[in-house]
């Protein structure tokens, strides 16, 4: 009966998922957010679900879930949701943000910008767009945020496309109909491999050149009526070059060879699957196309490459850098990227295409203003092998089906989608991308190498545990060892990588415990995921020390600040103990306080969880409003003359973490007899004071540091090591040779001399008699 209930559970929880969310977020809009004089939403319909919005009895549109069609996921590695509205004929008529995860829009930069942004594209007839007529329109960037409002923007465009080429939305004319329609069939002749010099391959259009200058680009700016962006040229001189770009599609045979080499070239041709093309972009100048994005956030936001009306840009995982193109004559360029274009992308070489270039300038302290070039590409016919098509009038049969689908779109337009509608799934649908992919899976695929990275980091930190005694027996190494592992656990786990965890972290879980739980929301965030399944198992071992004392980023970045004060002489406090047993509470408090909140609104509790520096100091790296900077900048100053101040008493994520960390299985910190009584050296030198007076290590406030289990192992200042020293050292000289002679009645060792410049004063010392021999008893 229980199996039976759970597959029960499990084919509902399935059919939920498969239909989509949208009306989980319906409610929180109006139908005249996205139709004037709409009064009501329809049933929702099909698959993924389109909502009829209706004024009476009359249709307006629809509105759908752009993360029920595509995926929108930004820097917070969770999904963008926007409920998108469009009329019958095909045109975006509003756009509503109703969640999002996205640290840098929650706390860093007003939603209404982001909204604004996005307005832009209502309006735009996505028709034109699916047809290929038109390119994708683009939204207005907001400085601080471009990853995040390109990525919406593209999910919105994307969606939209997909759903009239499936025939749900508009009448998606020029779309697959068109597409059939063509004269003649043609293909990249990939037969024909010849290897050709530089000035061959830019003579022939098979590398294309975009060169502007910066007085160029100064002329755009002031003819777009920003004259501050004019004035802020990268160089003083408007002749000098802005940038030289190239681009060129090395998957072709020939180009490939003569750009990449022979070597390099059938390297790329093993990883490239059937119809997955690649292209080589390389720039020189003042500005650079590849920019800073992709570190922070793996998109390569100043490029992005369109075809018939689709885009998509760059991630870190399809980019290869390298040194030097191998055609004879090349220039050496100061950027070159070899791009391999996702699978989910069907760019057909055949056709013509282009890059988009992104060109930034700062204007003021905090804003950016933007232009866009382009440079096309269209494959020389010597690479195409052109055939007629056979003359059967076979390819008039499927004509009345296509007329049949023109003639039912509109009918299905004025009445609600029957579950027969165009599926998504079919082909011309997919050039949009593809769906069937859970959204977990396609960005855990997406972030391979840093999954990789992490695991690897764990397991590191796993040996680390384990072998404890080997590594706290040599002191300096393990000083240095753990300066390394926290130096990493900054730069790349907190700056880089954005996996900061926290007490939200816990909050949001908790929550949806007693709510929907989800693991594909979970999921979302492959680093956050796996970093929570780490210290989950670490919890059962050595308690919350594993986190707090080596994977939190802001716990790292605390102890390097600090032992940098320590090196400069900067005089540590000490809090005496009863003052500091009695800040230990703080913490506690402030996390049962955050929990009991949550349970009231877990966005209220998120907004208090701002006790937290970590989004001010690791993610947004103190570029934050003032008010969060100097919050974050006090604590790290406090923590120069107290280390790890804010672990020790404000932590609200230390204090969830200490409760758990009872439960722990093992004790594999060590400890003499003599520890506290009379000997108080660990308890003196324990960086965050977590062991008591009486000897005992407190657990909830340990970091597991291992500085306590260096002096356990040291016999030069563990004072029950230096006893076992001593007391080994003078067996060891009561069993020497010289010493056993003597007990023997032999004559020892060699008598004292003492002399003054040559001559002997007084006596040889007089050999010890037996007597004066120590003995041992045994």
């Amino acid at each position: 009966m229980v199996g039976l209930l759970w597959m029960v559970a499990a084919l509902w929880i399935g059919d939920a998922i498969a239909a989509g969310r949208v009306q989980e977020f319906l409610p929180r809009a109006q139908p005249a957010d996205f139709f004037p004089g709409a009064d009501r939403f329809g049933t929702p319909q099909g698959d993924p679900p389109l909502v009829p919005v209706q004024q009476g009895d009359r249709l307006l549109g629809h509105v759908y879930l752009n993360s029920d069609v595509t995926s929108a996921v930004g820097y917070s590695g969770k999904p963008i949701h926007m409920l998108v509205g469009i009329d019958l004929n095909g045109v975006v008529t509003g756009i509503k943000l109703v969640d999002h995860k996205e640290p840098i829009v929650l706390i860093g930069i007003p939603e209404r910008r982001i909204v604004d942004a996005m307005n832009t594209l209502i309006g735009k007839d996505m028709r034109a767009v699916s047809s290929g007529a038109e390119r994708p329109p683009q939204v207005d960037i907001v400085s601080g945020a471009t990853v995040t409002v390109l990525v919406m923007g593209d999910s919105v465009v994307r969606s939209a496309v997909r759903l009239i080429r499936s025939g749900r939305l508009g009448s998606a004319q020029g779309g697959p109909a068109a597409a059939a329609a063509h004269p003649v069939v043609k293909s990249v002749d990939l037969t024909k491999s010849e290897v050709r010099d530089w000035q061959t391959l830019l003579g022939d259009g098979s590398v294309r050149h975009l060169s502007l200058s910066v007085g160029e680009v100064n002329e755009a700016y002031a003819k777009a009526g920003n004259q501050e962006a004019a004035g802020n040229a990268e160089t003083e001189n408007p002749a000098d070059p802005f940038i030289d770009l190239y681009l060129a599609p090395v998957s072709v045979p020939s180009i490939g060879r003569s750009l990449l080499g022979d070597t390099a070239y059938e390297q790329l041709k093993s990883r490239l699957k059937p119809d997955q093309q690649a292209i080589v972009v390389a720039g020189d100048g003042a500005y650079s196309f590849k920019g800073s994005g992709y570190v922070r956030g793996g998109i390569f936001d100043r490029i992005e490459l369109l075809q018939d009306g689709q885009g998509i840009r760059f991630r870190d995982r399809n980019h290869t850098r390298i040194g030097a193109l191998a055609a004879d004559g090349a220039p050496d360029l100061r950027e070159i990227a070899l791009f391999v274009v996702p699978e989910d992308f069907r760019l057909d070489l055949t056709e013509p295409w282009q890059v988009q270039l992104l060109v930034q300038r700062n204007v003021g302290a905090r804003d950016r203003a933007f232009l866009s070039y382009n440079l096309e590409y269209t494959l020389p016919d010597q690479y195409l092998r052109i055939e007629q098509p056979p003359a059967p009038p076979a390819p008039a049969q499927p004509q009345p089906q296509a007329q049949a689908q023109g003639q039912v779109a509109p009918a299905a337009s004025a009445a609600a989608p029957a579950p027969s509608e165009p599926s998504l799934k079919d082909a011309d649908a997919l050039a949009a991308g593809e769906i069937e992919e859970p959204l977990w899976l396609k960005i855990w695929k997406t972030n391979t190498v840093s999954i990789g990275t992490a695991a690897v980091a764990i397991l590191v930190l796993t040996a680390i545990f384990f072998f404890q005694d080997a590594l706290v027996r040599r002191p300096k190494v393990h000083v240095w060892v753990r300066r390394g592992y926290l130096t990493f656990t900054l730069v790349w786990l907190g700056w880089y990588a954005n996996a900061q965890l926290s007490v939200v972290n816990v909050l949001t879980f908790t929550n949806s415990l007693i709510t929907e739980f989800n693991w594909e929301f979970f999921l979302a965030a492959p680093l956050i995921f796996i970093l929570w399944a780490a210290v989950a198992a670490g919890l059962l071992f050595w308690g919350r020390g594993p986190f707090c004392g080596w994977l939190c980023p802001f716990g790292a970045l605390q102890e390097l600040t600090n032992n940098i004060a320590q090196w400069l002489k900067v005089p540590q406090v000490t809090l005496p103990w009863g003052l500091h047993e009695r800040l230990w509470p703080i913490k506690y408090i402030i996390f049962l306080g955050l929990f009991g909140l949550s349970f009231y609104s877990v966005a209220l509790a998120e907004v208090v969880a701002e006790v937290e520096p970590f989004k001010t100091a690791i993610i947004l790296k103190f570029v934050r409003d003032w008010p969060f900077v100097i919050y974050a900048l006090t604590l790290l100053t406090a923590g120069l003359f107290i280390e790890r101040f804010f672990c020790r008493y404000l932590c609200p994520l230390g204090a969830a973490l200490a409760i758990p960390g009872k439960i722990r299985m093992f004790e594999w910190l060590k400890r003499w007899p003599e520890c506290g009584s009379p000997c108080q050296r660990c308890s003196k030198e324990c960086p965050v004071q977590a062991i008591h007076p009486e000897g005992f290590i407190n657990v909830n406030e340990c970091i597991y540091c291992m500085h306590c289990q260096e002096l356990y192992h040291d016999d030069q200042r563990c004072p029950h090591m230096i006893q076992v020293r001593l007391k080994r050292e003078k067996r060891e000289a009561l069993s020497s040779p010289s010493m056993s002679q003597i007990k023997d009645g032999g004559k020892g060792p060699a008598k004292t001399v003492i002399t003054h410049k040559g001559k002997v004063i007084g006596k040889p010392m007089v050999e010890p008699t037996p007597a004066d021999v120590p003995t041992t008893v045994s």
